[in-house]
């Protein structure tokens, strides 16, 4: 999925790429997959070298897995992701967030998602748990597809650079 590229155009709106990190259990690339399966949304695993090297085109969304603190770093966001974000470009051409997580974490579910997005200032535009749901999937899709377009309203040109 390396190779999802920059934004795709659909009717006159551009649907903003999602960035994903998926542990060896896969839950999060199987969301991401079935994402992608239902609208053609390009997405990118930060689990390949050269994703997590790149920096966005331009706007880009991530989806990111929440861990339960008790890491050296009591830290919920992934190192994949942490490194991803050291860029000041990347973190500007952040739009929103995606979070997943798992129930049994207790205070630190969807963790990571809420931090990012309080400290970034970007929304949290789905949660969901685990590999998530068809039903989550559906949502989501519906949800990028409305912030995709309130996007393209709100800045007509490319706000990332």
């Amino acid at each position: 999925m390396a190779d999802a590229g920059p934004p795709r155009e659909t009717e006159d709106v551009v649907q903003l790429p999602v960035y994903y990190y998926s542990s060896v259990s896969n839950l999060i690339r199987r969301f991401a997959t079935h994402l992608t399966a239902a609208d053609g949304r390009p997405v990118l695993d930060l689990s390949q070298r050269e994703v997590r090297a790149s920096e966005p085109d331009g706007p880009w969304v991530l989806l990111t897995p929440s861990y339960k603190a008790g890491n050296d770093a009591h830290a919920t966001l992934p190192a994949p992701v942490r490194g991803f974000l050291r860029s000041p470009t990347t973190r500007r051409r952040l739009v929103g967030i995606i979070g997943s997580g798992n129930r049994n974490f207790g205070e630190h579910y969807q963790a990571a998602a809420r931090e990012l997005s309080r400290v970034s200032g970007r929304p949290v535009i789905f949660e969901f748990e685990l590999a998530g749901t068809p039903e989550d999937v559906t949502e989501c899709a519906r949800r990028l597809a409305a912030f995709d377009a309130r996007f393209a309203e709100k800045r007509p040109d490319d706000p990332s650079d």
